[in-house]
């Protein structure tokens, strides 16, 4: 058994499919493993984006709404016919929305849990014959759900009615899916980020980052580095012994 570096943690040659992969928290995945020499494909809603990413990520890119269960049907067999096999999939895409608990719209609350529970799901199982394909008993194909500290933190506003509860709800699929996927040679292990610059948290302003940081043992908020670096370890052969499990990726935030 070839116990270096090298060989515990390489990814390179796999086939991934990284969602919301044009930026934030999927942009990162997606370009620490497309650095290692992964064959990644970021799929997304804005072409824009997802052409500009693609081209400084040197990775291919699929334009489709994940939010809609047509789509993901559709999406599924372009894929299909591109790949022969998916060993990584990285269900990142995800939406938030903001309101006081009194005056929450209803349609919000469906669209989050739409793309943060049904989407992943409804992906993965569309996606599983191309994640058996290529699995074996040495080297399983890997599924990361992407979750939040959120699932289990309030803020000190106490948190949204939504967002939190939907990745609580994400946690808890990927244990049922590591149990029932687990016989078909995939894993399935969950990354929950604190505060990593994106999108998402740019409404919140400097001033909460700030606060974070205060709040946060290693003293700054998240990189590339951190959480792909993470996503690369349960990909590699390293992290193969891994399955069911949610791990903070929040430098002690949640301590």
């Amino acid at each position: 058994m070839d116990l270096s570096a090298q060989s515990l943690f390489t990814v390179a040659g796999k086939t991934a499919i990284v969602t919301g992969g044009s930026s934030g928290i999927g942009r990162m995945i997606a370009s620490v493993l497309a650095a290692n020499g992964v064959r990644a494909t970021i799929v997304g809603r804005k072409q824009p984006a997802l052409e500009a990413a693609a081209a400084e990520l040197g990775c291919e890119f699929i334009l489709a709404d994940l939010s809609k269960p047509d789509e993901i049907t559709r999406f599924a067999t372009e894929i299909a016919a591109r790949e022969p096999a998916i060993d990584i999939l990285v269900n990142n895409a995800g939406a938030t929305w903001g309101a006081p608990f009194d005056t929450f719209p209803l349609d919000a609350f469906d669209k989050v849990f739409a793309l943060n529970v049904r989407t992943p799901f409804l992906l993965t199982q569309a996606l599983l014959p191309l994640l058996e394909a290529r699995a074996t008993a040495e080297d399983f194909s890997r599924v990361i759900q992407i979750s939040s500290v959120g699932a289990r933190m309030l803020g000190d506003d106490g948190g949204s009615v939504a967002y939190g509860p939907s990745k609580a709800a994400v946690e808890q699929m990927t244990r049922v899916m590591a149990r029932q996927l687990g016989s078909r040679r995939i894993t399935v292990n969950c990354i929950a980020p604190g505060w990593f610059p994106s999108k998402m948290n740019a409404p919140l302003g400097d001033a909460a980052a700030a606060d974070w940081i205060s709040r946060t043992p290693v003293g700054r908020l998240g990189n590339a580095r951190d959480v792909g670096g993470l996503a690369m370890f349960l990909c590699s052969p390293a992290g193969m012994y891994v399955s069911g499990q949610v791990i903070n990726c929040d430098g002690g935030r949640s301590l």
